[in-house]
């Protein structure tokens, strides 16, 4: 049964729920492709509609209020505008969150010009084991025979002091609030 949009308004001013359930059934569609070649998805089309009716159920609802479109206009425009703060608002949070990975990786680089500037302070059998096993992955058999180190419980006892010296000479210099948030 089609209602006029004079027959919905009285509706909704008596509370009649049904009304929402004939809106949905009427204007939904127009909204989701207004949604959908707006970037949106269903989900997304079918939350601002939602929202759309909840706001048009509100303003029906006060008595000073005066339709002055058809109500498939004045849908349509809540949806856009609802729509409109949603994008705007997905932008930010797409900014935000560009502007806080540049910030890490600005952090991320910062640490590791802190770590390599400790570890060019170890000696250069240091900075070899170091590199053999964290950046070569080597393994301690391999790093004893390439250093000429007696087996690889030398090898792993010289990697150990080398690791400690390391991170005494980052913590010397440097706070744990310069690696940390």
């Amino acid at each position: 049964m089609k209602l006029t949009d004079e027959q919905v308004l009285n509706r909704i001013k008596l509370g009649d729920e049904s009304a929402l359930d004939y809106l949905y059934k009427q204007h939904y569609k127009m909204m989701l492709r207004m949604v959908l070649r707006n970037n949106g998805s269903e989900q997304e089309a079918l939350d601002i509609f939602q929202d759309a009716l909840i706001v048009f159920w509100q303003k029906a609802m006060d008595e000073k209020f005066t339709l002055t479109s058809k109500i498939s206009t004045y849908l349509f425009s809540i949806c856009k505008n609802l729509w409109r703060k949603e994008l705007d608002r997905k932008k930010k949070f797409e900014e935000s969150d560009k502007e806080e990975s540049e910030h890490n990786q600005f952090e991320n680089q910062e640490m590791v010009k802190i770590i390599h500037e400790c570890i060019n302070e170890l000696g250069d059998s240091c900075k070899q084991i170091l590199n053999y096993h964290y950046f070569d992955g080597l393994s301690m058999d391999q790093i004893a025979k390439k250093m000429g180190l007696a087996n690889s419980d030398t090898a792993k006892t010289k990697r150990y002091k080398c690791k400690k010296r390391l991170d005494d000479l980052i913590r010397s210099r440097y706070q744990a609030s310069d690696f940390l948030d």
